[in-house]
């Protein structure tokens, strides 16, 4: 759990290295036209928007989730606003 909280305090570059490094990308969805993706780390999820939605490129915005349970609610929260 403690990876957690000190990932949320690395520098964004820290972030992304130990997502790509240690990270487990679960897939991607669409959000107002743009694409997101889904990693697991350790106990904890990270969503990731990158420019042009392109993994090679610089992230745009990162959204930490300290375990599946917030990762659901945050999805169904955002689903049903799209209705």
């Amino acid at each position: 759990m403690w990876w957690n909280r000190g990932f949320k305090y690395f520098s964004l570059s820290k972030q992304i290295n130990y997502l790509r490094e240690h990270g487990i990308m679960l897939g991607s969805r669409a959000l107002n036209g743009r694409k997101v993706f889904i990693y697991m780390v350790k106990t904890f999820f990270v969503e990731v928007v990158y420019q042009n939605d392109s993994i090679e490129k610089q992230v745009e915005r990162l959204n930490v989730f300290n375990n599946l349970s917030h990762l659901n609610q945050h999805l169904e929260k955002e689903f049903k606003a799209t209705f």
